[in-house]
């Protein structure tokens, strides 16, 4: 079994992804370095992570991009897929020169047969696999009576779907190992339902569910189990969001509008936190003030959240004082 990341240091973590701007946001490289010099000095970056092969799912971009920059950095070996090829490019080319070996591959999560070929691919080019991020995920808008069936499964392919083939195809891999990891990425809503998101709780609720029975299925083996909970991230997924068939088409605009004025959290911050996260064998971790604020909620007004939380959201369906 692999060390507790409680000797191995969390320093590193602070630093912020990219090397070039990237949607407003730039990294001090100056910040990065010095702080894993006196890390590495110290010997604690010797740890799981900068030893590992890192198979990151959605790497196109947002958190995805981020954890593939912070790992690179730190040393690792990365095995990088996207559906959106272009996106995936850009990140290998942020990456620069790396230590570890990466590799890319176009992959549609919510398509079995795409992610065992990722798979399999992965095994043939890193001989290995030692944490599995399932990242990849999509967003819908619009009410239940507004989304089509095809909506539907569209989203819980890629959000719950993408999660499941993750981890049974990468699954014998890791068995492998002597340490190995699986992240599953849930949401604040995995926690709460909300008015217009009724696919998007429903697959955030689904990923939580399973990942914290796979946590119990999997205690005592080699792999540890982690389910991470994102506030609102400042990612292009409210951008890329798609609309529900019967929707109106100011709702995009509305939307992105109010995502842009709730959201607080950095996606380079969000990424840190989860590879912490790793490092220390967390098996839950929340991002962002939010993510706590809504959980805690949550335990406290388990059925009577949503007036608060409407507002909290700046949600239309907030009564007016």
């Amino acid at each position: 079994m692999r060390q507790s990341a409680c000797d191995a240091g969390a320093g590193w973590a602070r630093a912020k992804c990219g090397t070039r701007a990237l949607w407003g946001l730039s990294f001090d490289e100056r910040l990065f370095w010095k702080i894993r010099s006196e890390f590495k000095d110290a010997g604690a970056l010797t740890s799981f992570l900068s030893e590992s092969v890192a198979v990151i799912t959605g790497a196109g971009s947002g958190m995805g991009r981020c954890r593939a920059q912070q790992l690179a950095a730190m040393g690792a070996s990365l095995a990088l897929s996207d559906v959106n090829e272009k996106g995936l490019a850009e990140t290998v080319e942020l990456l620069g020169t790396t230590r570890g070996k990466v590799t890319q591959h176009r992959v549609d999560v919510g398509d079995a047969a795409s992610v065992k070929a990722f798979a399999e691919e992965v095994a043939a080019q890193h001989g290995r696999a030692t944490v599995v991020f399932n990242n990849a995920g999509v967003a819908l808008l619009g009410n239940f009576e507004e989304l089509s069936l095809e909506d539907f499964r569209w989203l819980m392919d890629a959000n719950f779907w993408g999660v499941i083939h993750g981890v049974h195809f990468f699954l014998p891999l890791l068995k492998k190992k002597k340490g190995a990891h699986i992240v599953n990425t849930s949401s604040l809503l995995g926690f709460v339902g909300a008015i217009g998101q009724s696919a998007y709780c429903a697959s955030k609720f689904a990923v939580r569910g399973f990942t914290e029975s796979l946590q119990h299925e999997l205690a005592g083996t080699n792999i540890c189990v982690t389910t991470v909970h994102p506030g609102f991230i400042r990612t292009a997924i409210a951008s890329q969001a798609r609309l529900g068939q019967n929707a109106g088409e100011g709702l995009r605009q509305q939307s992105l509008n109010r995502f842009h004025r709730i959201t607080r959290t950095d996606p380079e911050v969000a990424a840190a936190k989860i590879l912490r996260a790793v490092e220390r064998s967390r098996p839950r971790v929340l991002i962002g003030p939010d993510a706590y604020f809504v959980e805690i909620l949550q335990r406290l007004r388990s059925t009577g959240y949503w007036p608060i939380l409407a507002r909290q959201f700046e949600d239309p369906s907030a009564k007016k004082t």
